[in-house]
């Protein structure tokens, strides 16, 4: 399903995924409405001669650049087959295709480069930092251009997310495709592209890197916490802590009771130290047992709180494109499953399926899962179950009758009414009608809501795209701010608080749990005083990073004249990077570097450890130590060898960069006479 966008008009329809344009390498080309000089035919993708001498492309007219020091050029990429995905962060067919993405980076690392072309569909989703926000916590390591004005949207004829586009080796058109499920349709027009610049030798091979935002150093203990759970019997707090892959286990004072999950990015059952999800997002606390919506593994599993075990309940790590029908609970996937409350009947839970925008049953008496209600097409239409038509519904609460739901794509409050078997819309009209209005609900207009809570004939949302918690009077049938000024901040001053893009909400002793996601916090509201507070986790750390060896690309050896060196127990070492002229060095790009020192027989005598150094901020120029495990003994022979990984970018080109590495290998002699002290630069022989 793929979003329609028929711009100017802000009320036209976008579709995010409604049917999948299925396109053959024969028919793929281009929409060109708006740009008459890229009138191309619909020719062959690969084949057809005629695109040999089509128009060259260009990528201007983006507001800021992401994961990069800078603008890119087509001709900086020059020998590079790029992929262009345009995309925008609320839209879940986006998230799926980023995986596809991934695989695709991986298969062909030298010849292609992925490009992201933001253009924003909500207004708060034309905002670079919020978008630096997103590409950090979607973990995207390829370029992103913030296309807030859809220049390169227009210029490229695209009306829909996410729309590929392919440019080939010498900067020229080839075609494009949009919806997800596209993998091998790209994978067979890349390697036919590859072939075709092998043949004419046009290809450089030469290994392009970028700085992603989700590679930059954190000490957050949380990072980018979806949803909370509060449970009263059990006194528990259940924070999901979607960036670290893993549920915090808290009192409700905050104190660390369990950490669910290893943090790292997997999808393994066993104790909760072995287990490992993807991005988790929802959960809800049942009889010792935590329901978990383990979103972009497309799973729901279960923690058993007392044997400390993680099992799978449905899925299979595969994302599932049903749309209807119930299926047997352990054969059946599931599409990016957002939120999980109980609904009437025994062992009976309601799922927010954000992938075919539905809500879906599981029922585990019976031991079925499927759709409860909803049609697929992503719309806001009310009526009986089948009928319906939502938008990634993305956060659940229940009466324990009714179950009230974000449907974040239409920026509405809606409610599944139990008894007939319906829904209605409470606040919302439709999928580009959206903003920031409050009192009666016939004009009051929210932008992409994510969560509601609900107590006592109220329901709370949190307004993510406005930055606010309000509050839905049932009764009165009108809504009112309750927390946030509508800035993104961090500031605890009651009403007049803020937050950033909160995603998560739970009700309990009359107070408001809310994660507040961008923040990477869990704040809380206390709804008797006022008063909104930071909660402390105490005894909670970020999980520890798998420790990997730097690698050295693209490196240049520097072959050093035999020299002495000192019989001590440290050597100092005074390191200058021959960098090239017209080049410099990535200020966003730490320098990786290991050091050895070796003996005669190839024996390790000391050096950095496993993971290397880093020298942050990079420098050209620069002096480290090196401890060794015992003096050196004069009239030994021994070999330093130092390397270092660098990004360098071109004068005026900050955004395009090439890994280069520096190795040196030192011949030195152990001697009374010689120094501790090792220059080493591009002038040693």
């Amino acid at each position: 399903m793929q979003h329609s966008y028929q711009k100017p008009a802000r009320s036209s329809r976008l579709w995010c995924g409604a049917g999948l344009l299925a396109l053959s390498v024969a028919v793929i080309g281009l929409w060109n409405r708006p740009n008459p000089r890229l009138d191309l035919s619909r020719n062959p993708l690969v084949t057809q001669a005629a695109y040999q001498d089509g128009p060259k492309v260009d990528l201007e007219g983006g507001v800021d650049w992401i994961n990069t020091a800078g603008p890119i050029h087509i001709e900086d990429l020059k020998g590079k087959i790029i992929l262009l995905d345009f995309w925008t962060y609320c839209c879940i067919n986006c998230h799926h295709v980023l995986p596809d993405l991934e695989r695709l980076e991986k298969k062909y690392p030298n010849e292609l480069v992925v490009i992201g072309v933001h253009t924003a569909k909500f207004s708060a989703e034309r905002d670079t930092n919020n978008i630096k926000k997103k590409v950090a916590e979607y973990r995207i390591k390829h370029p992103v251009i913030n296309d807030a004005d859809h220049k390169v949207w227009n210029k490229f004829g695209v009306n829909s997310w996410p729309t590929f586009v392919i440019v080939d080796a010498t900067g020229k058109y080839r075609g494009y495709t949009n919806g997800e499920g596209k993998y091998e349709l790209l994978d067979e027009v890349i390697g036919k592209l590859v072939a075709e610049h092998k043949e004419k030798k046009e290809l450089n091979l030469t290994p392009v890197k970028f700085f992603p935002e989700n590679e930059k150093k954190h000490d957050q203990p949380l990072l980018y916490p979806g949803k909370v759970h509060a449970n009263g019997a059990a006194k528990k707090l259940f924070v999901t802590d979607t960036g670290h892959n893993r549920i915090v286990v808290t009192d409700l004072d905050g104190t660390v009771l369990d950490v669910i999950g290893n943090g790292q990015s997997g999808f393994k059952n066993g104790s909760f130290q072995e287990a490992s999800f993807n991005r988790p997002q929802g959960t809800f606390f049942k009889d010792d047992f935590l329901f978990i919506a383990d979103t972009e593994n497309h799973a729901i599993r279960v923690a058993d709180l007392k044997k400390k075990t993680v099992n799978t309940v449905t899925g299979n790590g595969i994302q599932s494109y049903r749309r209807e029908g119930l299926g047997k609970i352990p054969s059946t996937g599931l599409n990016s499953p957002w939120d999980i409350v109980p609904i009437p009947g025994n062992n009976k839970f309601a799922i927010a399926m954000a992938g075919p925008h539905q809500i879906w049953e599981l029922d585990l008496d019976k031991g079925t899962v499927g759709v409860l209600a909803g049609s697929g097409l992503e719309d806001i239409v009310d009526g009986t179950f089948p009928k319906s038509a939502m938008a990634q519904p993305s956060g659940l609460a229940s009466d324990g009758e009714n179950v009230f739901f974000a449907d974040s794509e239409t920026s509405s409050l809606r409610v599944l009414i139990w008894k007939k078997k319906q829904v209605d819309t409470l606040i919302g009209r439709g999928l580009f009608d959206f903003g920031d209005i409050v009192g009666p609900a016939a004009r009051a207009r929210l932008q992409h809501c994510l969560a509601v809570a609900y107590n006592d004939n109220l329901v709370y949302v949190a307004d993510t795209y406005n930055n606010k918690i309000k509050v839905f009077d049932i009764k009165k049938k009108a809504i009112a701010n309750l927390i946030g000024t509508g800035k993104a901040g961090a500031v605890n001053n009651g009403a007049e608080s803020t937050l950033d893009e909160p995603g998560g909400l739970s009700f309990l002793n009359n107070k408001l749990f809310i994660a507040d996601t961008n923040n990477h916090l869990v704040r809380v509201a206390d709804l008797t005083t006022g008063d909104v507070k930071t909660l402390e986790l105490k005894g909670l750390n970020k999980p520890e990073a798998p420790v990997l060896p730097p690698s050295f690309p693209n490196a240049q050896v520097i072959r050093v004249a035999a020299g002495k060196v000192a019989a001590e127990k440290e050597i100092s070492l005074d390191i200058r990077l021959p960098i090239t002229s017209g080049m410099k060095l990535n200020n966003l790009a730490p320098l990786p570097y290991t050091i050895e020192v070796k003996d005669a027989d190839g024996k390790l005598l000391g050096g950095t450890s496993l993971a290397g150094s880093v020298i942050e901020p990079p420098a050209g120029s620069f002096t480290t130590k090196v401890a060794l495990d015992k003096p050196l003994e004069a009239g030994k022979n021994v070999t330093i060898k130092v390397s270092v990984a660098a990004f360098l970018c071109k004068d005026g080109a900050e955004g395009f960069c090439l890994p280069k590495s520096y190795i040196w290998e030192v011949p030195l002699a152990v001697d009374a006479k010689g120094s501790n002290k090792i220059s080493l630069s591009d002038a040693i022989k």
